[in-house]
């Protein structure tokens, strides 16, 4: 039944969609896992569970220090003074006790310390990670490697452009003439260039893409849409109109 459908295709968006539309009713079938979270690829942004508990506990702390600064001022709001002795339970702490302000100090200076470690640790993880993932791709594709370091990551997980606005952009620059400033220069480099041999035309067939999508690692997306490796090295026929 692909074949009928794949060699009537005369589009490569087509030809996606009917290969994502196979790979999906055969996770289907066998009951694998299909996320819903949209076709787009790339690296995950799940932040890891120990690290969303830190982060909250920096929030906690800050909003613990905002507390005692406030009792330590002077406002003696119930609210307040119910924070501060919940900040000091299981201690000796009273706050009648004529040294409060020293020890409301102390008690600050603590939970910064535990910010700035809880804040390191996080910087840690992040860097090593960077690290990670920069030497994998470097191993795999250097060239994104060196976009990634140049401009940063964007997201194709948003909205899709306006394909009117798309065809009348690019159709307003390919579409207006332009007048190139012919200097001397051009003719003396068209005259040293007219000797050379021009390259043979380089024909891509059937067996090339084959064998470029064999040496693909399976698991592997190379665009947006999501469809691995797999998918594309189980379909041997491919209309012509397409190579």
């Amino acid at each position: 039944m692909l074949v009928t459908y794949l060699e009537a295709s005369r589009d490569l968006c087509e030809t996606d969609s009917i290969l994502f539309g196979a790979a999906l009713a055969v996770c289907r079938i066998i009951g694998a896992k299909v996320s819903t979270a949209g076709r787009a690829t790339g690296h995950s942004s799940a932040i890891p569970a120990w690290r969303r508990r830190i982060e909250e506990r920096i929030a906690k702390a800050r909003a613990l220090i905002g507390r005692l600064i406030c009792f330590r001022s002077g406002n003696n709001r119930p609210r307040i003074v119910r924070t501060v002795r919940m900040a000091f339970a299981g201690t000796n702490v009273s706050l009648s006790q004529p040294d409060i302000t020293q020890k409301l100090t102390e008690r600050i200076d603590d939970l910064k310390q535990r910010i700035a470690a809880w804040g390191k640790r996080i910087r840690r993880y992040t860097e090593r990670s960077t690290r990670f993932n920069q030497n994998r791709l470097f191993q795999s594709d250097q060239k994104r490697l060196y976009e990634s370091l140049e401009r940063p990551m964007v997201s194709g997980t948003g909205p899709a452009p306006n394909q009117a606005d798309t065809v009348a952009f690019w159709r307003g620059l390919w579409s207006e003439p332009v007048n190139h400033s012919e200097g001397p220069w051009t003719e003396v480099v068209a005259s040293q260039c007219a000797g050379i041999t021009p390259m043979d035309p380089v024909i891509i067939t059937s067996d090339d893409v084959a064998e470029a999508v064999r040496r693909a690692p399976n698991w592997k997306s190379p665009g947006l849409d999501g469809l691995h490796h797999y998918w594309l090295k189980g379909f041997m026929r491919f209309p012509d109109a397409l190579m």
